[in-house]
């Protein structure tokens, strides 16, 4: 860690501020194909298909175009969008995280980085109520590059027009807080309310 003074805060979004489990969609897409819930995950889930749809290089429709074909789907576009979006929960942790984000917000920048695509984060939006603590939101599918990319964490820095050293990062993938580590900013690995506080102490932020 070097010297300089925090002056932002950048949050991971998925399994920080919001609770989601892939296995929801693929239990509930398994009743229209002809792979069970596990091939549809490991196929689907984490996947170059998905990874492009992230990064923005596929629109929602033709995602789900090459979705229909790799599982052979009897669904159409209308009927796949809610149960592909249907998988966020809030728990209590989520919660803790929200009102930390609020309560830093007026005396720092505050920032969500995530990877997401755009039907996830549009449904996002209109059903939970956690984008008002942050100052600035910067997206995978909007940037065309995912975590760990070097350039989507110097774009979060050019975001918030600040020096590496000067931000600190929480998210719940090592990988992910490893990669903007590299880069100097000050990260650390999410967990809980309680271990995101110490923290935040640590870098010293109030």
């Amino acid at each position: 860690m070097d010297d300089h003074k925090v002056k932002a805060i950048i949050f991971d979004l998925g399994n920080v501020l919001v609770d989601f489990d892939h296995r929801i969609a693929a239990g509930r897409i398994a009743n229209f194909c002809d792979r069970n819930s596990e091939e549809i995950f490991s196929l689907f889930f984490d996947s170059e298909l998905t990874g492009l749809f992230e990064e923005g290089k596929l629109s929602p429709q033709d995602f789900f175009s090459e979705v229909k074909k790799i599982l052979n789907l009897r669904l159409d576009y209308a009927a796949f969008t809610p149960i592909w979006n249907e998988i966020f929960f809030l728990s209590r942790k989520n919660r803790g995280v929200y009102n930390l984000a609020l309560g830093l917000k007026e005396n720092y920048q505050v920032a969500l980085l995530s990877n997401i695509n755009i039907l996830h984060f549009d449904y996002l939006k209109k059903n939970f109520p956690v984008f008002d603590a942050f100052h600035h939101i910067i997206t995978s599918y909007e940037v065309g590059l995912r975590k760990p990319h070097p350039a989507i964490y110097q774009q979060a820095l050019q975001t918030l027009n600040l020096a590496a050293g000067e931000v600190f990062y929480t998210d719940d993938r090592d990988d992910l807080i490893e990669k903007a580590g590299d880069l100097g900013i000050k990260s650390f690995h999410f967990e809980s309310v309680d271990k995101l506080k110490a923290d935040l102490s640590r870098a010293g932020i109030q």
